[in-house]
């Protein structure tokens, strides 16, 4: 454990709490992705399948628990919440989820630590995560083309998680310079695309914030 993982690991954690604040305060999820949300809750299950029999602490024990009981209660809410299920932007969010299952899942079958079960869903759910926001982002391109602007929460949401694994990239630099035999270059390669992808949403986030106004993207 060191700075840059804890300080991404709260980032991520606060990405939840932006979306159900989202959600909660304005009884909607306009501008969310159900099928990113989806995703994620596929990625934490594939991730952390070993957590009944591989315990490393309490504090990962915990975050695991945390990450699928918070992914999984946004989907709920999404689909089957009376109020909040109305809103959502089902013509926007029209991304075909197996353009990123399944080569994700082909590259997990290719590359992976070890050719077992466990191990070819983990290196999976690094690749599924690594796409995950693309529908994210296509909701937002689409509700701003339509509004002139970013939701506040929303672009604070995709925000914080394209921060957190910036603050894992920072982790991997300095795992890599104080542990002399740490290496991991299915998690290294992955997270530099995931980055990449929020490159964009980063320029334009970071501009509105400066300015001092709302967020656009360009059409």
């Amino acid at each position: 454990m060191n700075i840059f993982r804890l300080g991404g690991d709260l980032l991520h954690l606060a990405s939840f709490v932006i979306l159900l604040l989202k959600i909660f305060s304005t009884k909607s999820c306009r501008g969310i992705s159900l099928k990113t949300q989806i995703t994620y809750v596929v990625v934490f299950c594939a991730r952390y399948l070993d957590l009944f029999w591989n315990f490393d602490s309490l504090y990962n024990s915990v975050m695991k628990v945390i990450f699928i009981t918070l992914s999984v209660g946004i989907v709920y809410l999404m689909v089957w919440s009376p109020t909040i299920s109305k809103t959502y932007s089902r013509q926007h969010d029209d991304f075909n989820l197996l353009f990123t299952f399944v080569p994700t899942f082909l590259l997990a079958l290719v590359w992976n630590e070890k050719f077992t079960y466990d191990e070819v869903l983990w290196a999976w759910s690094i690749y599924l995560e690594a796409v995950a926001i693309i529908p994210q982002l296509i909701v937002l391109q689409r509700e701003a083309s339509e509004t002139g602007f970013v939701d506040t929460l929303d672009s604070h949401y995709v925000f914080a998680l394209g921060g957190y694994r910036a603050l894992y990239l920072l982790n991997w630099i300095y795992r890599l310079a104080t542990e002399p035999h740490y290496r991991n270059w299915i998690v290294w390669i992955a997270g530099l695309v995931q980055t990449a992808i929020y490159g964009e949403f980063f320029y334009y986030y970071i501009k509105a914030r400066i300015e001092g106004g709302r967020m656009v993207l360009p059409m």
